[in-house]
């Protein structure tokens, strides 16, 4: 992770420093251009002072050097709105990067967080966190699925009650085909969309290379995002892996501590 971003943090560096290059060959441009405006104004200013005298050859001289130079002005205004076009595209481009870097960085301090901790409760409460902060999600559910019996059950949720979602079959409708095929669903139309608990506008399996342990259900995002970025889509790919990772491996610590326990328990009871 910190190799990634250094790397978007030296595409950073290179786009300023050629929107700084793009900055001085405009005011390079700009230069020119005033040189060349002198210049028709002396050849003008000739014309009109030989103009009484001068023979028809000589007006005709001027007159075709006045329109070269006027050309060249032209191509040089066009080129100053050319590099102005670049400069403005740079700084866009730093800009997007700009935010996919603190968008990286709060992502690497939230997956930290993530793997700092071994309890599953406190696993699940920045999982909801991170949704909550970095997605922008107002209403959403995290679902686990039942390896026994291949339901998914419901065991975090924000904006609902727990007890109005209903366990999902694995492969039966949205939530339960997205589980199944491990791919993540977004829906087309986010303005027109309604919520309906079987059928969220978006739908990110947790997974562990193609193993699949939960999902993660989105009904409404907060009244001040309309839409995702292409960054938001990246953002869910990484945090499925890290949260898939960390609650797994909070899974296998609570059983492990609970089986220990009841062996603690069994040699107590023995030894007695």
């Amino acid at each position: 992770m910190l190799e990634e971003e250094s790397g978007y943090r030296g595409k950073a560096e290179e786009f300023l420093q050629a929107f700084k290059k793009g900055a001085e060959f405009t005011h390079e441009l700009l230069k020119e251009n005033e040189r060349l405006r002198f210049r028709v104004l002396e050849l003008e200013n000739a014309l009109g002072d030989h103009s009484a005298g001068a023979g028809a050859e000589q007006s005709s001289v001027l007159i075709s050097r006045i329109k070269e130079l006027e050309q060249e002005k032209q191509d040089i205004l066009d080129r100053i709105r050319q590099v102005e076009d670049e400069n403005q595209d740079f700084a866009n481009r730093y800009i997007e990067i700009e935010s996919e870097n603190n968008n990286l960085a709060n992502l690497y301090i939230a997956s930290y967080q993530l793997h700092s901790t071994l309890d599953f409760k406190e696993v699940l409460q920045i999982i909801m966190e991170i949704v909550i902060n970095l997605i922008g999600a107002e209403e959403f559910s995290l679902m686990l699925l039942d390896e026994k019996n291949g339901d998914l059950r419901a065991v975090a949720c924000e904006g609902m009650d727990r007890e109005e979602i209903p366990p999902v079959t694995l492969g039966s409708g949205l939530i339960g085909q997205t589980v199944q095929s491990g791919e993540s669903y977004f829906t087309e139309n986010m303005e027109t969309y309604q919520r309906d608990i079987l059928n969220p506008m978006v739908c990110v399996p947790l997974k562990i290379k193609d193993h699949v342990i939960g999902v993660l259900s989105i009904y409404k995002l907060l009244i001040q995002k309309d839409k995702f970025a292409q960054v938001d889509y990246e953002l869910f790919t990484l945090l499925a892996g890290h949260a898939a990772t960390a609650i797994f491996g909070a899974r296998l610590y609570s059983d492990s501590e609970r089986r220990l326990s009841t062996i603690q328990g069994f040699l107590d009871l023995i030894t007695k």
